[in-house]
Order: structure tokens, then C-alpha cells, then sequence
């Protein structure tokens, strides 16, 4: 019999007229693809849970510089964001103050490649990378 994990989290969009797209990658399979985050959505997807590396990746696609309202004096007024909470593993919680979620974005193309950390939103093209091992119950238990 092959163990599985559950990995589960909600997609949301802080603007749903704004067609900002999103993928989920499993070490480099795309699990799951959307191309207009409208309304709030689970997103399950389960993977084998024997003893291995593994790459769980959130990208944000589709944004443009008209998703962001910015006044004279550079300030934004609105911006159309991705929403990515209760990150699971099993039904076990995430926390985003996990220092492996690494938010990797160049601002649109307007900045250089940064590495930040990830605290639940995507407000630019990139990807959320989290590096884990299975089995998973395990994994948790060392990042506790």
C-alpha cells in the first residue's frame, strides 16, 4: 500500500475582474493550472508520501502594469493580488513564517530577480517555491 499526502490550500484574488493566472507545480509536474483567478477556490492535490525530495511551487501569471493603479506621486492606489492561506499538508497548517517559502519576483520586469519571503500574497509575476521532504509528518516535525 502507497502512503499519500494531501497538500490543500485556498487561491483567492484581491481583484476578480484583474485575469491573474495560477499554477501549482509537484517537482516540476504542473498539478494544477488556471488562467483567471475569479472567486476563492480549495486547491487539493496528493502526492506519494515515501521518503524523498520534494519542490512544491506556486506561480503567478498574467499581470500587467494595468493591474495596479499608481497616482502622480508614485503611490499605489490598487493592486490586484493573489492570495494563497491555509497551506496544508494533511490538514497540518503551514505557517508562512517557514523560512523555506522563498517568494521569487523581478516586479513585473521593472527591477532586478529578489528572493523574498513568502507572507501569503503574490502582488507580481513569480513563483513561490517551498522545499520539502517526505515523509511529510516527519518534515513538519523538524521545522516545529
Amino acid at each position: 500500500m502507497t502512503n499519500t499526502v494531501t497538500i490543500s490550500c485556498i487561491l483567492d484574488t484581491t481583484d476578480p475582474t484583474a485575469a491573474l493566472g495560477f499554477e501549482v507545480y509537484i517537482d516540476n509536474q504542473k498539478m494544477f493550472d488556471v488562467e483567471h483567478v475569479q472567486a476563492p477556490q480549495q486547491i487539493s492535490l496528493q502526492i506519494n508520501d515515501e521518503s524523498a525530495e520534494h519542490r512544491l511551487k506556486f506561480v503567478m501569471k498574467n499581470k500587467t502594469a494595468e493591474h495596479t493603479s499608481i497616482d502622480h506621486a508614485g503611490n499605489i492606489l490598487s493592486d490586484a493580488r493573489l492570495i494563497v492561506s491555509e497551506l496544508k499538508f494533511d490538514d497540518m497548517p503551514i505557517d508562512n513564517s517557514i523560512d523555506q517559502l522563498v517568494y521569487e519576483h523581478n516586479a513585473n520586469g521593472t527591477g532586478p530577480l529578489v528572493q523574498d519571503k513568502f507572507y501569503g500574497e503574490m502582488g507580481c509575476n513569480g513563483t513561490v517555491t517551498l522545499e520539502f521532504s517526505s515523509p511529510t509528518y516527519l518534515w513538519l516535525l523538524e521545522q516545529m
